[in-house]
């Protein structure tokens, strides 16, 4: 398909979604709709995690950190701010504190990165537990002023479909391609001219901005927050599993996984927590070993890649198994021999 067909397909397959998920509130109980929240939610922070580090291959334990600085902005700014306003601010400060973590900690790939933006992480989450508990003389905030239900709604879900949008965009740019350049080989991309630590920098800040926003919006969730909650590890691991279950490269994947752990989440987590974990690392086990490119890498030759595969490990299996009783009856009837001539 030619790019112009392909920008079309996505434009589309975007408006359904949207469409769908605009039209859910209508029909679907309470908990389908709760779960179309988290399932938006996952959608918005997996798709612009997976636009920077699905690109340059740096992999950020940081979602985390933004979603609760967003979080803890809207707590505080909505006496004061109107909500757009609020959601605005916890963008902004998430991206402020992205760039300035960026630049300090950018210049690592790999191990070191992932444990840095991780321990930056919990520096934060320990840094605003001493605040609240020095300054305010609390451990966390009741949230006063909260948007009816169906705000709530719209806003995550204009997040989320701006999120797949940007991403649309971005990989159609030339800031796209010098991200998938630095991915590709970080020092022939700046051999050819790129700024990559700018564009790294840029990068990771546009991700602290949707996962700000994310967490501004759905502190609301919530009538009391601290930072064991919207600081959670567990919400920037599991973006990270949801994108790469998914495909941190591609455009559809995280949105795929984001709905596959939604599902799992609400049906699992509440009744069976053990088995909701194992199914997330069996989840991961299999994609690391079978689908590297993640969901959206399933084609029609993937799965007769997969038949062909088992068929052929049957055949070779079955002709060991065949050569190992030709073999051991070969033994029996030598030694019965052996046994006869004494």
């Amino acid at each position: 398909m030619k790019d112009k067909q392909v920008l079309i397909r996505d434009l589309l397959l975007l408006l359904a979604f949207a469409g769908w998920a605009l039209a859910l509130p209508h029909y679907g109980s309470e908990f389908v709709v709760s779960m179309a929240l988290t399932c938006l939610m996952y959608v918005a922070l997996s798709s612009s995690w997976g636009l920077f580090c699905g690109s340059t291959r740096y992999l950020s334990l940081a979602t985390s950190a933004f979603f609760g600085i967003g979080a803890y902005t809207s707590a505080v700014a909505l006496e004061s701010l109107p909500w757009l306003g609020a959601i605005a601010l916890g963008a902004g400060i998430a991206t402020v504190v992205a760039v300035v973590m960026g630049a300090a900690v950018l210049h690592l790939r790999g191990t070191y990165f992932a444990v840095l933006t991780f321990g930056m992480t919990e520096l934060i989450r320990h840094a605003v537990t001493y605040f609240e508990k020095s300054v305010t003389g609390t451990v966390g905030r009741v949230l006063t002023v909260v948007p009816d239900r169906d705000t709530i709604y719209l806003t995550v879900l204009a997040l989320a479909v701006l999120a797949v949008l940007v991403s649309i965009i971005v990989r159609r740019s030339r800031f796209g391609l010098a991200l998938i350049g630095i991915g590709a080989d970080e020092q022939r991309a700046q051999t050819l001219g790129v700024n990559t630590r700018l564009i790294k920098v840029a990068g990771f800040a546009m991700t602290a901005a949707f996962a700000g926003a994310v967490g501004a919006a759905m502190a609301v969730r919530w009538t009391y927050i601290d930072p064991h909650t919207v600081f959670n590890p567990f919400i920037g691991f599991q973006t990270v599993l949801i994108a790469l279950i998914g495909g941190a490269a591609t455009l559809w994947g995280p949105l795929i996984a984001a709905i596959v752990f939604s599902v799992l989440a609400e049906t699992l987590r509440l009744q069976v927590p053990q088995i909701y974990m194992m199914s997330l690392g069996l989840l991961l086990i299999l994609s690391v070993l079978y689908l590297p490119g993640g969901l959206a890498s399933l084609r029609t030759e993937t799965f007769r890649g997969w038949r062909d595969g088992a068929k052929a490990w049957w055949i070779e299996t079955r002709d060991d198994l065949s050569g190992e009783t030709k073999r051991r009856k070969q033994l029996e009837k030598s030694l019965r021999e052996r046994r006869d001539v004494f």
